[in-house]
């Protein structure tokens, strides 16, 4: 049975990704600082520890997955969040390099974490985005890049790598949990003028996409972790308002969003490239959900 690290196992990606793992056959092992929460948390098949120090030096890790990161929308950006935002993902993958730099058995290969962020600003251009595209220098492409960076030091020991450039992932936790309220009160709408786009995938598919990467040993480098069929804010709340059979009509100005969020809501709410995953579909994966109807669908199905 191989066996498998995971920092960031507890959040919404991870808890669904461990699951999948197990069904699979691997060994799962989850460091997590408060142990007794995580195995509320996860399957009880997981292996839990409280830091690198508990992995016993007899126990070969065959894979690495890099989620560890405090969340990005939580609120307003200070400067001290984003420190906190740049350290909780650097911080962690370099203690990774370290611990495994200095033990003789090296994990074949490395999954980490990024974000469509890494190519910065976007203002609803037609062009579309695939993994060679330029990047817009902003906090958002600044902080992915750190962390890619932090994480390509594992090349050094011989691993594979692949930096999951992860866009709006949809499911019952994140993104599409916290915009479900306002539009279950008819009272959801546009984002400033809606035509940023937003990259999606359904939680099904990431995970899938996630040990599609992990198996196949021709994908390296970053990989973006979309749906083949991102689409602009405008579409995105008018087709989430059909599902749940409400108007979506109450648009969110600009300046309020501004406002009220700052940089944070400038960077994560009012801008958005066309994002696509040339990579992993050149590679053969296929989607479930490749259509944001279907993925709405399916997950709005019990509301």
């Amino acid at each position: 049975m191989k066996t498998i690290l995971i920092t960031g196992g507890t959040g919404f990606i991870g808890r669904h990704l461990c699951q999948r793992l197990i069904d699979l056959g691997w060994h799962v092992i989850v460091i997590s600082r408060n142990v007794a929460t995580a195995g509320s948390r996860l399957p009880a098949a997981v292996e839990l520890i409280g830091s690198l120090g508990g992995l016993s030096a007899e126990t070969e890790i065959d894979a690495v997955i890099n989620l560890a990161g405090e969340p990005l929308a939580a609120g307003r950006w200070t400067e001290p969040r984003k420190k906190k935002f740049i350290d909780s993902r650097t911080g962690t993958t370099d203690a990774l390099y370290r611990f495994f730099a200095a033990r003789e058995q090296k994990p074949k290969v490395l999954l980490s974490g990024s974000a469509i962020g890494f190519y910065g600003a976007g203002n609803g251009q037609d062009m579309p985005v695939d993994e060679t595209g330029a990047c817009v220098d902003n906090f958002s492409h600044q902080l992915c890049k750190r962390w890619e960076q932090s994480a390509a030091q594992f090349q050094s020991l011989g691993a594979r790598i692949v930096y999951l450039r992860t866009g709006i992932v949809l499911g019952e936790e994140g993104a599409l949990a916290k915009m479900l309220p306002p539009f279950k009160l008819a009272l959801g709408g546009p984002i400033g003028d809606g035509q940023q786009w937003m990259p999606w995938i359904h939680i099904d598919d990431m995970v899938a996409l996630i040990c599609h990467c992990l198996d196949d040993g021709s994908l390296a480098g970053p990989v973006n972790a979309t749906a083949p069929n991102p689409v602009r804010n405008t579409e995105f709340t008018k087709q989430l308002g059909a599902a749940l059979g409400r108007p979506a009509i109450f648009p969110m100005p600009a300046f309020m969003v501004k406002i009220l969020f700052g940089q944070m809501g400038e960077e994560l709410l009012l801008q958005g490239q066309q994002v696509i995953p040339r990579k992993v579909q050149d590679s053969g994966f296929k989607f479930q959900y490749p259509l944001l109807t279907n993925a709405l669908s399916d997950l709005l199905k019990s509301q």
